[in-house]
């Protein structure tokens, strides 16, 4: 069965959203999923040195204190999944683009769920800049993927794949993330891992 999964690495929902799946999936062993992780930007204009964490939320929210009744509520959804948000260890919001070419490149050593998780962690949970070609070069070799392999892999034509894909998302009228296309079915939002099993169990009948 194939999954799309749209998401960007600094969404908090989207790492909600990617463990409940995960969890989803343990239901069904003996069934193959081919999963494909579509890179979403949900700041496309972001400069590539990214910006201030509080400046960030100075720009989309009108401050810490317009944010922090949001980042609350998405907190709270994440314990519910397992998951610990460390939100007040992020100094920085980053340019997601090298992000997502890592999770693109480990496509080919099969690897996008475990690298993916990774930033995932590094973001939310250890506060870490994942714009940082040094700290992804980490969790790129943690993963048994060379230096050298992610550092070929940002070029000119792979940045500009990663950036087109916002077209595709328009162009299917995805405005949020994350967004999953399962089977016949499009399901938006970090739903529950009972809700994106029933969606899957659907597609299998």
């Amino acid at each position: 069965m194939k999954i799309n999964v749209f998401a960007d690495t600094i969404c908090g929902w989207c790492f909600i959203g990617h463990t409940n799946l995960n969890n989803a999936l343990k239901k069904f062993p003996n069934i193959k999923f081919d999963i494909h992780h579509v890179p979403f930007q949900l700041n496309p204009d972001m400069p590539f040195e990214g910006i201030s964490r509080e400046k960030y939320l100075e720009i989309k929210f009108g401050g810490k204190d317009f944010a922090t009744p949001m980042y609350e509520n998405m907190r709270l959804k994440a314990k519910e999944s397992g998951i610990n948000f460390n939100l007040e260890k992020i100094k920085k919001t980053p340019n997601t683009v090298l992000s997502h070419l890592l999770i693109n490149l480990s496509e080919k050593f099969n690897l996008q769920n475990e690298i993916k998780e990774k930033i995932y962690q590094s973001y939310f949970i250890d506060g870490l800049d994942i714009g940082e070609i040094n700290i992804l070069i980490d969790i790129a070799k943690q993963n048994n993927i060379s230096e050298n392999a992610f550092k070929d892999f940002i070029n000119e034509k792979n940045i500009e794949n990663v950036n087109s894909k916002i077209l595709v998302a328009k162009e299917k009228d995805i405005s949020g993330v994350p967004f999953f296309e399962i089977g016949k079915d499009f399901i938006s939002g970090a739903q529950s891992s009972i809700q994106l099993e029933n969606v899957i169990k659907s597609n299998l009948n």
